[in-house]
Order: structure tokens, then C-alpha cells, then sequence
């Protein structure tokens, strides 16, 4: 409110600048709220909260620009994290601690996004907020900046800078001496906007008469211009007109930024009639199960075995579909599919239905299975990838530099259970379900891993050390990179022997009695369970980023064997990449009958 304090004092002194910057900010403010919301597509609403402080530098006059040099100048140096855990107010020139936040993982969808973490976060200016959008709302700000729409509603803006001019004006004018009917025309015109406003939101909506209707306003500003009025009264509602515009965006961001996470975090309406009818269907018609014929395979130390932990029917198939097309031998691949009791049936059918090659998959209940070291009384349960959002921004970078925000994406509870699982198995190549294969992988099976546990790709442009607060004093390599899930090559012969399971039980033990939150300990457990044990595979064996970055390079995808879709734009949803997509939907198999009946293809 240093702006409202500033400009009550200007208005004391100068009523005539002080009404044109009323005119023109409100004129500006409130042609922003106009756009209507179509979707969820709220960028103008947004521009507002983001470059406030640049429209008050367009339109404020000399006087008032003196007012926003102080309050930006109050402002640098300063910490910008609103929702902040920690309200305290650093030391000029001093990092700031980084802080999380977090999100229940969903359980209905494949969008796994876990937890959003703040590394060391720095402002340089107050036009620094405008690049926060993604670093609070996540890729929400990016898939609204690429689906921003043009709304022909130039006379709706228009009638709504008119009207709130006139509603500053009104108070004034009404406690003039001998002008009640000025007060009542005034009044009449506010009353008739504000109706004709409520039933319209582009110019289309708006009634034939309405060019005479905002003559008539302007006309009947025209005279209360005329008059002195009490400047009091004009900064009464420039407070409120302020107050209300920034309440009005930030209701109206955050209620298009909960909308796109309820829809990326839940199951596709077609995803789920696919589920349901195949689960109706296993029972329903009976079908030779193979399970005994290929029991030995199942357990073959000397196949190639791929494992897919998945609560998605089309994402698993497409992932093994574009693995078998690429494999130069097929006959040696075992696809192993780990799922829940609500979709095991499901998975269970379309497997039998659908042949890869020569390929052999296994459905697994991970509930139902029996693990030896597993407690009885707590049951087992299928958790996904966690996934974690992470923003950067260097106390060196330029004042314009923008925030950068990255995906990681982690083994979860689950994952540690593989060698209690597959206790016949040497090595195993664990992948995402939301990733598509380019290329042959046997190569993966050849890797001399030099006593590494886990093969994958690192994340260096996120270290350790990075997150010393959120790790603790525990003693690891601060250097180190980060890892990414998604294509991993696991050795579990080493595994076995360096007992990594029991590791991560302690450390989870350890950690739940001081974190408040399973998703900070399931990250702290994961990365340091494989501190010294990571193989860092070649960049090119795995591609990131398919799920939430619109700017990736075409020949990267092409290059890449294994291609990522982290993030919560995947490509199986209305929300994902248009450009990204169509590498995961040629995998599909358009032909089958139960996608046909619930419209997957359309």
C-alpha cells in the first residue's frame, strides 16, 4: 500500500495530476479484467498481477514516478516468496534459506509431481515478480503462455474503464451543492453499465444501443469533470479499486492454476472407460492364461528383463510397444508391469489380448505379493516416481534473467523393492511410464557399471549441495548431481550385497522422526541411498523435459534412445505438448476395439 499512502499525498497537492492518473490506470486496470474466462485461459488477468509495477511506471506522471523509483529501490535485495514457510526478513545481501513445498501425491493419475522445492532464491528488482509465475503455479504458466487467445472484447473494456471512473467520481459529485440531477444521471449510467457488463464479456454479448449508451457516460463524466471535487473521496477509491483488481487476479490465477492441476492430476474420462471395460470384460469372457507356460522365462537371469511400475494401461503398452518395434531381438525380452488391485485385471487383459513380437509380459499385483522381509500387518502399495519441481535463480545472473525451473523425477517406496521381488534376477532395466523408446537398448545389458547399484542419467544442473538443507549433515559429495528416473539400468546382484534396501528403511525410519513431510524424506532416502552407487549413463541414452518444456530441440528428440515426458503435461492428456505428442501416440494401437468405445483416439 506505499503507492496508496504516496498518492493520497500528490492528490492534496495536485488534483489535476491526480486525475489523470485515475482515468488512465483505471481505465488500464480494469480493461485487463475484462477478458472473460474462456477455459482456463486467464493471461490477461495474470499480465495484471505480473507487470503491475509497469503499468504504474507507463501511466504515473514525473510526481509519481518518484513515488515507484522509492518503492522499488525499498525493494531490492529483498527476498520475493510469498507463501513462504519462513517470514523472516534476511540481511541485505545474504541468501536466503531455501524452503519447500509440497503436494500429496496423486493417486488417481499418472502425473506424478510430488513436491516443488525453492533452491537459493534472489531478487534484483521489483520486475523480478513477473518471472515467479512458474516458479509458484509451476508448468500451469507455461501451457497458459502458449495457449494465450485474443478476445474481441475492445468495447467491453472500454464501457468497464468508463464505469470505473465514473463510480470514482460518483461519492464527489453527489455531495455537491444543487446537483442532484448530475448525481442522478451519474448514478443512472453506473447502474446501467454495471447490468449490461453482468451479461457480457466480449463485444458479441453486448446489446445494439450500447455506442449511445457509453456516449451517454462519457458525456456525463464530461460534466462531473467540471466540477472540484473532494480529492479525499478519489483516493478513498483509488485504494479500493487497487485493493480489489490485485484480490481480483490473484482469485482469478490461482483459481485457473487449481483448475489445470485438477486437470493433469486426474484420470482422462476415456483412460478411465478403457480401465472399467476391460476389468468387465477378463471376467466376463474366459481366456487362456499363460502364466504357468512362461513361468520359467519370468524368471531367466539370462533374458533381457525391463520392469514398468504403472496404474496406466496405455502409457505401460506404449512404453513396451516402442521398445519391442526398435529391439533388434524381441524373443529375449521380458516385460515385467507392476500394478495396483484396481487396475491389475485391466493390465491383466490387455496383455493377454495383445502381443509385442516375441516379447513376454508378466502383470504383477504388487499388493498381493508375498515378500519375505515385508511386514505382514502393513500392506504393500504401488508408488510411483516421485517427481519434484525445482527453481533456480543465481545471485550473479542479469536483472532480466529469468527464473529456471526444472523436473526431477526419483525412485519412490516401490522401487526398492525390486531385488525382494525379482530374487532370480541379476540386472534389471527399470522404465517410466510415461517415457516412449527410440532405440535399440540391448546395448544397457552389456554395461560394465564398475560396481555401481543404478545406471541413469544425471541431473548436473542440480548438485547436492544444493539441497544441503533438505539432505542435513549427512556425509555425501555436495558436488555430486542430481539423477533422473526414467530409463535406469539396475544392478541387483550389487544391490543385494551393499543391502541398499535396509539402507533406505533406515534412513526412512531416521528421517520420519525429525521431517514433516514423506515426500522430503522419500527424496532425502532416495538420493543418499545411491550416494558413490550412481553410473552415470550418456546423455543421449535418455531426453527430459517432453512434459512440461515447449522449447525443446528437434534434433535432441531424434537423437535421444529414450524419450522423457516428466513434468504434468503428458502426452496420453488434452493438456499435453501438441509438438511432443505425436512421437507417444504412434505407438498406439488404433485398432482395438476398446479404444474405439472410449474415444482415446479423438
Amino acid at each position: 500500500m506505499a503507492f496508496a499512502l504516496r498518492l493520497r499525498d500528490i492528490c492534496l497537492n495536485n488534483k489535476l495530476q491526480l486525475q489523470m492518473v485515475l482515468e488512465n490506470l483505471t481505465t488500464t486496470m480494469l480493461e485487463t479484467l475484462g477478458t472473460s474466462l474462456r477455459g482456463i485461459n486467464l493471461s490477461m488477468y495474470v499480465n495484471l498481477l505480473e507487470n503491475w509495477d509497469l503499468l504504474f511506471q507507463r501511466f504515473m506522471h514525473n510526481a509519481l514516478m518518484d513515488v515507484l523509483r522509492d518503492f522499488t529501490n525499498e525493494a531490492k535485495n529483498k527476498t520475493i516468496g510469498r507463501g513462504s514457510v519462513n517470514d523472516s526478513q534476511p540481511k541485505e545481501g545474504f541468501p536466503v534459506p531455501p524452503h519447500i513445498f509440497l503436494q500429496s501425491p496423486p493417486s488417481a493419475n499418472n502425473t506424478k509431481v510430488g513436491a516443488v522445492i525453492e533452491v537459493p532464491l534472489y531478487t534484483k528488482d521489483v520486475h523480478d515478480v513477473g518471472k515467479l509465475c512458474e516458479f509458484k503455479f509451476g508448468s500451469y504458466c507455461l501451457w497458459r503462455k502458449e495457449h494465450r487467445e485474443d478476445m474481441k472484447d475492445s468495447m467491453v473494456k472500454k464501457l468497464k474503464g468508463q464505469l470505473f471512473v465514473a463510480r470514482a467520481y460518483y461519492p464527489s459529485v453527489a455531495k455537491l451543492p444543487r446537483q442532484d440531477k448530475l448525481s442522478r444521471e451519474l448514478k443512472q449510467n453506473i447502474q446501467e453499465l454495471e447490468r449490461v457488463l453482468s451479461e457480457s464479456s466480449t463485444d458479441g454479448d453486448l446489446p445494439p444501443q450500447i455506442a449511445k449508451k457509453l456516449q451517454m457516460m462519457e458525456a456525463t463524466i464530461a460534466k462531473a469533470k467540471s466540477f472540484i471535487v473532494d480529492c479525499n473521496n478519489v483516493d478513498k477509491k483509488l485504494r479500493q479499486i487497487y485493493d480489489m483488481t490485485e484480490d481480483e487476479a490473484n482469485f482469478h490465477m490461482k483459481q485457473s492454476a487449481f483448475l489445470y492441476q485438477l486437470a493433469v492430476q486426474t484420470m482422462p474420462k476415456s483412460l478411465h472407460c478403457l480401465s472399467m471395460r476391460l476389468t468387465v470384460e477378463y471376467f466376463g469372457s474366459p481366456l487362456n492364461d499363460m502364466e504357468l507356460s512362461l513361468a520359467e522365462k519370468y524368471i531367466d537371469p539370462t533374458l533381457h528383463h525391463y520392469v514398468i511400475f504403472s496404474n496406466n494401461v496405455l502409457a505401460s503398452s506404449v512404453v513396451i510397444n516402442s521398445t519391442v518395434m526398435h529391439a533388434k531381438e524381441s524373443r529375449n525380452q521380458v516385460f515385467h508391469v507392476l500394478t495396483d488391485g484396481q487396475n491389475y485385471f485391466a493390465m491383466k487383459l490387455w496383455f493377454l489380448r495383445n502381443t509385442y513380437k516375441e516379447a513376454t509380459v508378466q502383470v504383477l499385483n504388487i499388493e498381493h505379493l508375498k515378500l519375505d522381509s515385508h511386514i505382514k500387518a502393513t500392506p504393500l502399495y504401488l508408488s510411483l516416481p516421485e517427481e519434484f519441481r525445482v527453481s533456480f535463480l543465481n545471485v550473479d545472473s542479469p536483472p532480466m534473467a529469468p527464473i529456471r525451473t526444472e523436473y526431477i523425477s526419483i525412485f519412490s517406496h516401490s522401487h526398492f523393492l525390486l531385488p525382494e521381488i525379482f530374487q532370480n534376477l541379476k540386472k534389471v532395466v527399470v522404465l517410466d511410464d510415461d517415457v516412449i523408446v527410440q532405440q535399440d537398448l540391448s546395448a544397457l545389458w552389456s554395461l560394465n557399471m564398475e560396481g555401481k547399484v543404478n545406471g541413469a542419467v544425471q541431473f548436473c544442473s542440480l548438485r547436492l549441495g544444493q539441497l544441503k538443507k533438505y539432505l542435513g549433515g549427512n556425509s555425501y559429495d555436495k558436488k555430486s548431481c542430481a539423477w533422473m528416473s526414467g530409463l535406469n539400468v539396475i544392478d541387483l546382484d550389487r544391490w543385494r550385497e551393499l543391502d541398499l534396501t535396509e539402507t533406505y528403511r533406515k534412513l526412512m525410519h531416521e528421517l520420519a522422526m525429525h521431517e514433516g513431510s514423506s515426500e522430503v524424506v522419500a527424496l532425502h532416502a532416495s538420493l543418499l541411498s545411491f550416494q558413490d552407487l550412481i553410473y552415470a549413463l550418456d546423455g543421449t541414452w535418455l531426453l527430459s523435459g517432453l512434459g512440461h518444456d515447449y522449447g525443446i530441440d528437434i534434433q535432441a528428440i531424434s537423437k535421444a534412445a529414450v524419450l522423457h515426458y516428466n513434468g504434468n503435461m503428458k502426452p496420453w492428456l488434452e493438456l499435453g505438448i501438441p509438438k511432443y505428442r505425436g512421437y507417444w501416440k504412434k505407438y498406439l494401437n488404433r485398432d482395438d476395439q476398446f479404444l474405439s468405445q472410449c474415444n482415446v483416439n479423438s
